[in-house]
């Protein structure tokens, strides 16, 4: 007698009739969405490209100004004093949580002993808001600085340290997690045939880790790069700005990042709500563009991998 063959499981959910209903019923589930998104996102953000060609109070009281707003903007000591202090953030947090992400997720991967519990504890700091995260360190470093409270907000760069130091306790442990998933994926046929052959820990870890992580490494790198950036709640708490100089006539906060300086342009007159816009616009331009760059720069490592 012959046996009947029988379709795998899988083949209803590849039949052409599944594939049809889902390409006919799949915009009624995005749309809801996208609705979300068009409201919550992209009505402002053109409103926002709008706005910044104006002078404006309220929405009912605006002059068209042009390109003035953002002439002002490019000609504001301060706004390209905070550009190169959020580089230099950037920069120098980027190199160290990824190192110390790297470093933790690669020892809590060897198999010690009590892995779990530190994985939990040095995760714990991302759940701190940024507010009370500042408030938290504001009183440590007062206490390590002997009781001057101000110090952070009177030496530049005790500042530039105070923030390195606040955003690398609160982001390490997050960029571990993700570490760790890259490393779980490692092969341990690939390490084993690589030992085998004569390499020692170090040729291991660069010719046969890090290719295969380089995916983690995208994403980390990618998350400090715009969490570095956008930073605003502990530069507002810990330093405000401060110390403040002046350049040519022009207040100037020594460790004011790029967020603050909108925010404080922003509010500072309703005559500078339209160049807080402008600027506002230019700082999504350059984030989204560095950004981008990151990303294609890193993929392209990995598809060389």
């Amino acid at each position: 007698m012959r046996k009947k063959k029988t379709r795998p499981v899988h083949a209803g959910l590849n039949s052409q009739l599944i594939r049809r209903s889902m390409q006919r019923w799949f915009p009624l589930f995005l749309l809801p969405t996208f609705i979300a998104f068009c409201i919550g996102f992209l009505w402002p953000f053109l409103q926002g490209i709008y706005l910044s060609f104006f002078q404006f109070k309220t929405l009912d009281n605006m002059n068209f100004a042009g390109l003035q707003n953002y002439l002002k903007a490019f000609g504001d000591a301060s706004f390209v004093s905070a550009f190169w202090q959020t580089a230099k953030v950037a920069v120098v947090s980027i190199i160290l949580i990824n190192l110390f992400a790297f470093a933790v997720a690669y020892a809590l991967t060897r198999g010690i002993r009590g892995a779990n519990l530190f994985r939990s504890v040095f995760f714990m700091p991302n759940l701190i808001g940024g507010i009370v995260l500042g408030y938290i360190w504001n009183t440590i470093f007062a206490g390590v600085l002997r009781g001057y409270n101000t110090a952070l907000a009177l030496n530049s760069t005790l500042g530039f340290w105070g923030l390195i130091i606040v955003l690398c306790w609160q982001q390490v442990g997050y960029m571990m997690i993700i570490y760790i998933a890259g490393l779980q994926s490692v092969s341990e046929d690939m390490i084993e045939a690589a030992r085998i052959d004569g390499a020692n820990s170090w040729h291991v870890l660069r010719h046969i880790t890090l290719p295969t992580v380089m995916p983690s490494i995208t994403i980390c790198t990618f998350l400090t790069l715009t969490n570095s950036f956008k930073l605003f709640d502990q530069n507002l708490v810990l330093t405000n700005g401060a110390p403040m100089v002046f350049d040519a006539g022009q207040q100037i906060y020594t460790t004011e990042m790029l967020a603050l300086n909108i925010y404080r342009t922003f509010t500072m007159n309703w005559k500078w709500q339209g160049v807080g816009q402008a600027k506002a616009v230019m700082f999504f331009i350059l984030v989204a563009g560095i950004s981008l760059f990151q990303l294609s720069a890193t993929r392209s490592r990995e598809v060389q991998q």
